[in-house]
């Protein structure tokens, strides 16, 4: 008979102890735990990949800016209903989300609506960030570390549509636009800026170009939509030449590594 680890007088398993894992010196466990957690419930579920929604957590439903709250929600509905057509082996294209208030929640309300599953990658914040009530309870995650949650946002994701938002969303677009432009990903990546007005006015695009900053093809790398079915038929459009049709065009990067 084995004896149990938590005898009296008996040393804990440094897996087992809470005191350790808690230390710096554990820190490399606490981060590889944020990876293989999602990872093992990502495979149960079949989750093949998924379409990211970013925005503002202060964007609600009855608020000053509700309009775009509606339009997540029914384009994460329109989404869902379209992958669940496909009768795929695995669950594609999946939504998204941060997990929090605002677009999130709109997203994750929306695949809720047309009875999908859909992915919630909360982070613990002192303010704003509590994860939503319409995420399915297997794909609720909570993170500690930002890096480990943005990691999951780009890994899985083939599509990205970003609503308004403040700093955190502009952090996100930033890095999938960075990633993109700089081949990091082996993948093609469909991005919409949802609310033309504002992204034009918030980030101006054409100065960069300008200054040099950026070339003018990578003003290619996302497009605009304004209302929910010019957005449905980007991301339609885009993920079925990519993902769907037999001869997708690969990336030069994953070419090369063949």
């Amino acid at each position: 008979m084995i004896e149990p680890y938590n005898q009296p007088g008996r040393v804990s398993l440094a897996y087992r102890n809470q005191e350790f894992l808690d230390t710096p010196d554990a820190r490399a466990l606490r981060i590889l735990s944020e990876y293989l957690y999602p990872l093992s419930h990502f495979r149960k579920e079949k989750i093949r990949d998924t379409v990211v929604f970013f925005g503002s957590a202060r964007t609600f439903e009855d608020g000053a800016y509700a309009q775009y709250y509606h339009d997540a929600r029914e384009l994460a509905r329109r989404i869902t209903e379209w992958s669940d057509s496909l009768h795929a082996n695995s669950r594609r294209f999946v939504v998204c989300s941060g997990g929090g208030p605002g677009i999130m929640e709109a997203a994750n309300r929306g695949a809720q609506d047309a009875n999908g599953k859909t992915v919630g990658l909360n982070i613990g914040l002192p303010s704003e960030q509590r994860p939503n009530a319409f995420i399915t309870p297997s794909l609720t995650f909570e993170f500690h570390y930002f890096f480990m949650r943005k990691f999951w946002f780009a890994y899985l994701a083939k599509a990205l549509v970003v609503f308004p938002g403040g700093f955190g969303t502009l952090d996100e677009l930033m890095e999938i636009l960075t990633l993109v432009q700089t081949q990091k990903l082996e993948k093609k990546m469909v991005v919409v800026l949802y609310g033309s007005c504002f992204w034009k006015e918030v980030v101006n695009f054409q100065a960069l170009v300008r200054y040099g900053m950026i070339a003018e093809e990578d003003l290619a790398l996302f497009e605009f939509a304004d209302d929910v079915d010019t957005a449905f038929k980007l991301l339609e459009a885009g993920l079925t030449k990519y993902y769907l049709e037999p001869d997708k065009e690969v990336p030069a990067i994953a070419k090369s590594r063949v």
